[in-house]
């Protein structure tokens, strides 16, 4: 009997772990509805450091939304002085992600389909936009009351549909656009560039289907292009179906890559990408690996079929998976569980990657998608190929074009907006959306509470150096945390827009020790800073710990 009762003490840990590994098998994650009114259809989101907000904006070309600018923000924008048409109304938000409250914010410049990114401290620097807004820079501080500062002329060439893209040093650049062929460095606030640089593989990768008496058809697929900075200080550039390795400041292409086959993955054919999880060390690599996810799209002539026609062909179901940093590079395919084009990808604390919002069948752009895909899908980046994709809880409202997906840090994934329309229609088949939700994926099962370390901000390290050690320390049920369990995780917060997240990263650090109980029931892990602004360009992330595969919630550090 003694034996026996030996034997399941020591099987009971093991089955402990079981569970964890697999984030609790039966819990497929969870939706709640925070707030039925974001004030403006979230086309545009991010989170913002030091505040915890996240910043929602729409286009300002309605001149509506559901938030009525109050009285500390008036007089309303002036349109059209000639026939004193006046704008009256919010088009940008901070949504308080624990009330879920509502804080108005004045933009005057049409943001419609712009780009953005933190700067090392933190701030918003916002890009292009329609009309009047397509050459401007947006600046938003991460204070109290700070508001838009606007900058009509900043950029050389329109900018509608662009990708913005952080560098190793902090600054930016932005690529393409519709009609806009080239590239250029987003100036210091207030200036003003002169001309943009000239990139051809913009051009060539741009769609026409030919109608005959030298008439065409415009479908572009090739519009916010996905931009990842690569391990090694270049540019990784994708286009439609073809890619590219890029030196910017050299105005060189350092490597082309093959094709993925298949279809159309941009806008308005709009799959998704991420650059995966990069895993560091105490001591790295010369070349530090690094592989980027292309999934889903649109056949290149979908968006044909759907703004002429409405006939809404099926998306495209396949991924395509590449080691950039391979002297042999090939794209290596993999099977979604359904077609998903306008989706968002998210990568978690734990290095997995959240698939969700989207439709199965046609393309971005007004009316022109049907089959909104409900349900979302877990791909778990370690896993073998065949065995990495996981259906998770459905929703249950439609999010399809221009809708938005934000890391939180307490792991939980704020999803917002979709709006199908050339303005804010409520009595139709998918209306503009405004309700707000959390999805909480399996990891935050309530079985797995007991798991879920807890970060002492106050005695750990919160502004850290390249290659350098620092401390976080955490508060634990457990009496003591081996090494092998855990992971510290960097996530660099996504802008996302139109299904794509620009500079999204997700950094695993090397853990030199762990040293438990360094006071009663806390317990202090050692970790390395990235390297360099290379692997991890200078500003705020949030840094989670994550123990048995079930994240903290996140505290921010800023890396320089």
């Amino acid at each position: 009997m003694a034996s026996m009762f030996i034997k399941v003490l020591c099987i009971l840990p093991l089955l402990l772990v079981s569970a964890v590994g697999g984030r609790g098998r039966g819990y497929k994650g969870k939706w709640d509805l925070v707030s039925q009114n974001s004030g403006v259809s979230a086309m545009h989101a991010i989170l913002l450091p030091k505040i915890n907000k996240v910043l929602m904006y729409d286009a300002t070309i309605w001149r509506v939304s559901k938030f009525p600018l109050p009285p500390q923000k008036m007089p309303c924008h002036m349109v059209d002085p000639v026939n004193k048409i006046q704008d009256c109304w919010c088009h940008s938000v901070l949504f308080d992600i624990e009330t879920s409250e509502l804080q108005a914010l004045k933009i005057e410049t049409d943001t419609w389909c712009s780009s953005g990114g933190l700067t090392v401290d933190g701030n918003l620097v916002s890009t292009g936009g329609f009309m009047k807004g397509a050459n401007t820079a947006r600046y938003l501080s991460t204070c109290k009351n700070c508001d838009w500062k606007e900058y009509p002329t900043a950029l050389a060439e329109p900018r509608w549909y662009a990708t913005q893209v952080t560098l190793p040093d902090g600054g930016f650049v932005v690529f393409g656009g519709r009609d806009a062929f080239s590239y250029e460095y987003i100036p210091r606030e207030g200036l003003s560039n002169k001309k943009a640089i000239f990139l051809p593989f913009l051009r060539d990768t741009n769609d026409n289907l030919p109608l005959g008496n030298n008439q065409f058809f415009r479908i572009e697929n090739n519009l916010y292009p996905f931009v990842h900075l690569a391990t090694d200080g270049n540019l990784f550039i994708f286009a439609n179906n073809r890619s590219m390795l890029f030196n910017p400041a050299a105005n060189k292409v350092v490597r082309e890559y093959p094709t993925l086959s298949g279809g159309a993955r941009n806008y308005p054919s709009s799959g998704m990408s991420v650059l995966l999880p990069i895993k560091l060390y105490f001591d790295n690599p010369k070349v530090i690996p690094a592989d980027v996810l292309v999934c889903g799209g649109a056949p290149w002539d979908s968006y044909f079929f759907a703004e002429t026609r409405k006939q809404f062909l099926s998306a495209l179901r396949d991924c395509g998976r590449l080691s950039l940093m391979k002297p042999n590079a090939v794209w290596k395919k993999e099977v979604m569980p359904s077609p998903r084009v306008m989706g968002d990808m998210t990568i978690l604390p734990t290095g997995d990657v959240l698939m969700i919002n989207g439709a199965k069948t046609g393309t971005s752009a007004w009316g022109d998608a049907e089959e909104p895909n409900f349900v979302p899908v877990l791909y778990k980046t370690k896993a073998k190929r065949g065995n990495r994709f996981h259906e998770l809880a459905a929703g249950t409202i439609p999010r399809m074009y221009h809708s938005s997906s934000v890391l939180l840090p307490d792991g939980k994934v704020l999803i917002a907006g979709s709006n199908t329309h050339n303005g804010y229609l409520y009595d139709v088949k998918y209306p503009t959306e405004l309700r707000v939700e959390k999805f909480s994926p399996p990891y935050l099962n309530p079985k797995l509470a007991k798991l879920r370390q807890e970060i002492v901000v106050d005695t750990s390290n919160k502004v850290i150096n390249y290659g350098k050690r620092f401390r976080v320390n955490v508060r634990s049920k457990e009496l003591g945390l081996n090494k092998a369990d855990l992971k510290v995780t960097m996530f660099a917060p996504a802008f996302t827009t139109h299904g794509i997240s620009m500079n999204q990263r997700l950094l695993m650090l090397g853990t030199v020790e762990v040293i438990n109980n360094v006071w009663p029931g806390i317990h202090s892990i050692i970790a390395v800073a990235p390297p360099s602004g290379k692997v991890a360009p200078p500003g705020y992330y949030l840094l989670y710990v994550v123990y048995k595969g079930v994240p903290s919630v996140a505290m921010w550090v800023q890396i320089k």
